[in-house]
């Protein structure tokens, strides 16, 4: 992996030294500063403004220091400033010195920044390496890095070389790598157990059909856990078809399933005592004269009826079935990602992924653990009086509202129905995609939430 060229042990020698310096201390530590840094860094203007970088060099030409503006420890995301540097400097060898908000997170954001997608490039771009600070578990920070890189790279993977069943050869891949028990629905056992899957699927070329991906990993005995991730592997719409620059993206419109897998990739290898289950529904959402129409009613494994109010709500129909599958056994916590709604974006941006669950405890651990980890998410309220907004006059239920008002709450209030019997769910509405770069987050497919799902695990399951 390159994430382990990246950052190096901490006994690694000769490197250059990157001085963190807060804006307010730049007074106090400039007056410590040789005679010669302190003119380079007056001459141009460097007074240790958050993100600012600053290379000095000797007399030989080569560096001899850096200086950096390392933020504020009230500003959460400013903890991820240094990850910038991976870019920033020359290539080459350095060392964090002086004071970082957190370093674990700075280490981990230079990792995060030195990843690029280079499967269709002719020549890649090597990145500057980071010493491991002192004090930090290197193994931890690679294995977190290399999981947000797996993420990274499903979503990143144009519809042309990722349909379904080459998402179901990454799932099983991940499942021998991790030593666990997978299999595949697909044809007639998924058009008969799990309805609605299919009928998303069903328009999609023989070659791209839809299918049920599982695997299982874990003590039979062990708390049990359920991952579900959205893989619709492209959206056209369906018939309610999308418009040319809404269909632009919709390459990404797995992250959900490639955002559990690399959930998955850290459950196992931190080895948490669990009972882990992975469900990815893999479809496209094709056009042909097989494609399912605005009006249709479909039969949910559930037994639930649901009108098509929408072609392009399509993702909630096939997670309803993997739900309700799910909820068919004793499970302690569910939980689904799925780049599900525009209307989530509309509300908090590309950044800030909300999540719903009516259970008080695991919100606020997770809020908690969002905070600590820099993976931001916001609480939305599964409110009740919204479920009138998807009644139906034919059916059980309608898989979009009129009016378009409260779309992610809605969504969310239509994927709970098919959860009753498990003792905590979990939905998280993400975008899966960074659209302006920022440090440690590159222009392209993300993961988000898992750090800090990943972290709540950890504290609740290794004591």
């Amino acid at each position: 992996m390159i994430t382990a060229s990246v950052l190096l042990p901490a006994a690694a020698k000769a490197a250059v030294p990157v001085l963190c310096i807060p804006a307010a201390r730049w007074p106090e530590v400039s007056a410590t500063l040789p005679t010669a840094e302190l003119a380079s860094a007056h001459a141009q203007g460097f007074a240790a403004e958050p993100g600012r970088v600053l290379i000095l060099t000797g007399s030989d030409g080569k560096i001899s220091r850096v200086l950096f503006g390392s933020g504020s420890k009230a500003n959460a995301d400013e903890a991820f400033l240094p990850g910038k540097l991976a870019r920033t400097l020359p290539q080459g060898v350095y060392r964090l010195e002086g004071e970082l908000a957190k370093p674990r997170l700075a280490a981990l954001a230079w990792l995060l920044e030195a990843y690029s997608f280079d499967r269709y490039r002719k020549k890649a771009e090597t990145p500057a390496s980071l010493v491991c600070p002192a004090g930090l578990d290197r193994d931890e920070l690679l294995a977190e890095a290399d999981a947000v890189y797996l993420a990274r790279d499903l979503i990143n993977t144009p519809a042309s070389d990722l349909g379904p069943a080459e998402l179901a050869e990454a799932v099983n891949n991940l499942a021998h790598q991790l030593g666990a028990e997978a299999r595949t629905i697909v044809d007639g056992p998924l058009r008969t157990g799990f309805p609605m899957i299919h009928a998303v699927g069903r328009a999609a070329s023989a070659s791209r059909s839809p299918r049920l991906l599982e695997f299982r990993w874990g003590a039979e005995d062990a708390p049990r856990i359920t991952l579900i991730g959205k893989g619709v592997c492209f959206d056209t719409g369906g018939l309610d078809i999308k418009p040319a620059a809404g269909m632009l993206l919709m390459k990404k419109d797995m992250g959900g399933a490639a955002n559990v897998l690399a959930l998955a990739k850290l459950i196992v290898g931190a080895k948490l005592p669990v009972r882990l289950k992975v469900l990815v529904p893999a479809v496209e959402n094709a056009i042909s004269g097989d494609a399912f129409r605005p009006g249709d009613i479909l039969m949910s494994r559930k037994g639930l009826s649901v009108e098509i109010g929408n072609t392009d709500a399509e993702g909630r129909l096939i997670l309803a079935d993997a739900l309700s599958y799910a909820d068919e056994e004793q499970t302690d916590l569910i939980v689904d990602l799925a780049t599900l709604t525009g209307a989530a974006r509309v509300a908090l941006g590309p950044d800030l992924p909300p999540f719903y669950t009516n259970d008080e405890t695991l919100a606020a651990d997770l809020v908690s653990h969002a905070e600590a980890e820099n993976d931001p998410l916001w609480r939305l309220p599964l409110w009740p009086p919204y479920e009138k907004l998807i009644e139906s006059k034919f059916a059980d239920i309608n898989n979009a509202s009129e009016g378009g008002f409260a779309g992610s709450i809605v969504a969310a209030l239509f994927l709970r129905k098919f959860v009753e019997r498990t003792r905590s769910y979990l939905h998280l509405d993400i975008f899966g995609w960074t659209p302006v770069a920022k440090p440690g987050r590159p222009f392209g497919g993300e993961a988000q939430g898992i750090r800090a799902i990943f972290a709540l695990l950890k504290s609740r399951y290794l004591r």
